[in-house]
């Protein structure tokens, strides 16, 4: 830029036909040029000097030969914009746009709780100290399409404490004696609220093994079972009187009861399968050594890694190995 106003002031020194073909050199120039490379590359300082030059120079669309008149005009626009972007940038800033921990923890409540709306989320992350307008709340909420309606999952667990589940299963003996085993399955924490071992179990037995169950606790609302004979009127009479409604499975479909033969399965896969059974009171004593390792640390996907009695995170001391049924099973946990 200093070299071309240099070169403008020597030239008002200059003869006029000393100028005259100056100019004619330096078009020719501009025309070689201009063959050469159809489109040359430009800076910003050229693109500046054009837009003064086309206020100063009023033919100044004969002059310029690199690029097109339009270019021109729209380098004086782009300039324009700038000028007075730069301008409303300098005013104090509008509200601060939330931190993305915030908003997707925002996201995450609106997912998990498809009942609430905005202020149910204010007041909720108000309470962890965090203060949001409702109107940020509402706009990095997930938009729902349709009327609000639970996850399946949220579904099956609101019902889950409302249902126990019944069932027996044969274990054999070393004498060949049939051992019959009766369960009762919270399906909410797949905890065994009671068991009980017999060779001839009646109805009466059966539903004496409901009373002993809910003896300190109070019943659910629902009791899931098969159609199994030993189950008789004595057993549905005791049912009745703690207020229990018995659903009984479709013939010949265990599905419908999933979550006690679900644990039958892992009674024999993780301890019956590897014992040898004695006697009536030695399967007693595996079962119950099985079930206190079960409930307070074998850990279930279903229950997110947890155990049915629940399981704290231990996260230091020294890592040692307590062994459960005999040393069939192993839980590890953090010395004091």
């Amino acid at each position: 830029m200093l070299a071309l106003i240099a070169s403008f002031v020597c030239s008002l020194f200059a003869s006029r036909s000393h100028l005259h073909l100056e100019n004619l050199a330096l078009r020719h120039r501009l025309a070689v040029y201009q063959r050469m490379s159809k489109r040359p590359k430009l800076r910003d300082r050229d693109r500046l000097l054009w837009s003064v030059l086309s206020r100063l120079i009023g033919d100044w669309r004969e002059l310029l030969v690199i690029v097109k008149p339009r270019t021109v005009i729209e380098w004086r626009r782009r300039r324009f914009r700038d000028y007075w972007r730069r301008l409303s940038q300098r005013k104090s800033p509008g509200r601060p746009m939330l931190p993305p921990e915030i908003r997707a923890l925002i996201r995450q409540m609106s997912s998990a709780n498809v009942l609430w709306g905005a202020p149910r989320i204010v007041g909720e992350l108000a309470k962890l100290g965090i203060e949001v307008a409702e109107s940020s709340v509402a706009k990095y909420m997930v938009k729902k399409t349709g009327p609000a309606s639970p996850t399946w999952t949220a579904f099956l667990r609101t019902h889950l404490r409302d249902m126990i589940s019944v069932d027996f299963f044969v274990v054999p003996t070393i004498r060949n004696q049939v051992l019959y085993v009766c369960l009762v399955l919270s399906n909410e924490r797949r905890r065994v609220l009671h068991f009980n071992v017999t060779t001839n179990p009646t109805a009466e037995w059966t539903g004496r093994q409901l009373i002993e169950a809910f003896a300190w606790r109070d019943a659910p609302t629902f009791l899931l079972r098969d159609r199994d004979g030993i189950y008789g009127d004595d057993f549905s009479k005791h049912a009745k009187v703690l207020g229990l409604k018995e659903l009984r499975s479709g013939p010949g479909k265990p599905w419908q009861n999933p979550y006690v033969e679900r644990l039958i399965g892992t009674i024999r896969r993780e301890c019956l399968d590897h014992v040898i059974v004695l006697s009536e009171h030695h399967l007693t004593r595996v079962l119950r050594s099985y079930f206190a390792y079960y409930h307070g640390y074998r850990t279930h996907q279903s229950l997110e890694m947890d155990a049915p009695d629940g399981r704290e995170i231990e996260r230091s001391g020294k890592i040692r190995t307590i062994p459960h049924v005999g040393g069939l099973h192993h839980h590890f946990e953090r010395a004091a």
